[in-house]
């Protein structure tokens, strides 16, 4: 069974399959700007609204969440409508999301933010199922590791680059901010908190604009559909065929495999700068440090592109990801966190060159990137194989496993608040085991029995 799109005459094959894979370059930027921007909101968010670490953390929670409760209905809107019009009304409820921020910061309330999350992050979850099998299907399967990667460095250069932009704009003077705070009376602090959300509406406004007009461009985009209905034998003519989503165990072991990676990659960026404030790091310099985790993903993704397939499997390389990640995981367990290095960083705003105060413990837990970084693009060709007519359902499933996102990072919140922030990446290591289970035995079974 061959589950790659043709396209019909070799010229024409070979410009809709770049211009196809362009506009899903531009989609998985999207994602990355979005998605990381949870990272600098927690502390600006714990600031304005007077947080814990677990509160704050609901940040991610309620932006996760949305993965697994919207996931099935963005499956079934996508056999409804269609990749691409899918694909557009996932911009535009994104669009909803983000406009949304404008009444959370004009009255400074906690839960309409969380709720404008959860939109953003529902427009996500339907753009996500449209996005990844079409990216995974719209070649050889042998290089669909490669292609997800390129799309990586698509959403992890939009990593990098969105908590440095919305960190100038909303927590540019953080530092001297919050030592302001302690000398005010509960009058102006409230006042200056006020100020402080407020700083969020033009960003929002200006993300909320760029989103419709996508919207609007994705409806004319020349992309080609997907019709995978017509790619599996139906049980009449094959009576072994599958009759529920639920026999390809290779898929739902894909799903928790999933569950675990989206955990320590969302805890990985959105608590590093909270783990560097809680030991001394001033925020001038911490508040760069989501983009050290995304930079060492891109570099990841870098290596997968050269080395997928020709040096190393898919499998091969998800394996080397999990083993990574444990050993990163314990270097930031038992580094001293009174070890500093600085390091040269670029001001994107004003492209001057800086030093960032860095412990080296902060720096495994950027590192955590490069160990994630091909676990998405390897599980993904890994547990949608063989579908067929299942693979829409199969991709929103894959979707709902981001949830991971939302619960584990709540998981690091309590443990960071009852125990310590650095004993609370202890979370990574049962999530690397999986992997590596997914990765040597898992994908390979075929049936329950």
């Amino acid at each position: 069974m061959n589950q790659s799109i043709g396209f019909s005459g070799e010229q024409g094959t070979r410009s809709n399959y770049i211009l196809s894979i362009t506009i899903i370059g531009v989609f998985f930027f999207i994602f990355g700007f979005v998605t990381w921007l949870n990272g600098i909101l927690i502390p600006y968010l714990k600031i304005a609204c007077e947080l814990s670490d677990f509160q704050a953390l609901f940040v991610a929670f309620a932006f996760y969440i949305s993965y697994t409760l919207m996931a099935l209905p963005s499956s079934w809107l996508l056999k409804k409508t269609g990749f691409r019009n899918g694909m557009m009304a996932g911009l535009w409820v994104m669009a909803l999301g983000t406009l949304l921020f404008i009444p959370a910061a004009l009255l400074r309330t906690y839960s309409i933010f969380l709720f404008g999350l959860f939109i953003l992050g529902t427009g996500l979850a339907i753009l996500q199922t449209a996005s990844n099998p079409y990216i995974t299907i719209i070649g050889p399967r042998e290089t669909a590791a490669r292609r997800i990667s390129i799309m990586g460095i698509c959403n992890k250069l939009a990593g990098a680059v969105a908590p440095l932009v919305l960190a100038y704009f909303i927590l540019n003077d953080g530092d001297l901010f919050v030592q302001g705070l302690k000398a005010m009376d509960p009058g102006d602090r409230s006042a200056a908190l006020d100020a402080l959300a407020r700083r969020v509406i033009g960003p929002y406004l200006v993300m909320t604009f760029v989103l419709f007009i996508l919207g609007l461009f994705i409806r004319k985009a020349p992309l080609p559909e997907i019709e995978t209905e017509q790619e599996t034998e139906t049980v009449s003519e094959n009576p072994t065929a599958k009759t529920s989503i639920f026999q390809f165990p290779h898929l739902i072991l894909g799903v928790i495999t999933l569950f675990f990676y989206v955990g320590i990659e969302v805890i990985a960026g959105d608590t590093i700068i909270r783990y560097g404030l809680s030991i001394g790091v001033p925020l001038e310099s911490a508040k760069n440090f989501t983009s050290i985790v995304l930079v060492a993903m891109v570099m990841g993704y870098i290596l997968g592109i050269v080395m997928i397939p020709r040096v190393i499997s898919q499998k091969a390389a998800l394996a080397w990801c999990g083993i990574l990640g444990i050993i990163f995981t314990g270097f930031i367990a038992f580094f001293p966190v009174d070890v500093w290095m600085t390091i040269p960083f670029i001001d994107l705003m004003t492209m001057a060159r800086v030093e960032i105060l860095l412990p080296v413990t902060c720096l495994f837990v950027g590192l955590l990137g490069l160990a994630n970084a091909l676990v998405w693009p390897a599980i993904w060709p890994l547990a949608i194989h063989g579908l067929g007519r299942f693979i829409k359902t199969g991709s929103a499933l894959l979707i709902m496993a981001i949830a991971g996102g939302a619960i584990l990072p709540l998981v690091w919140g309590y443990l960071s608040d009852v125990w310590s922030s650095q004993q609370a990446y202890w979370i990574g290591i049962p999530s690397y085991l999986f992997i590596i289970y997914f990765a040597l035995w898992g994908h390979k079974l075929k049936s329950w029995k």
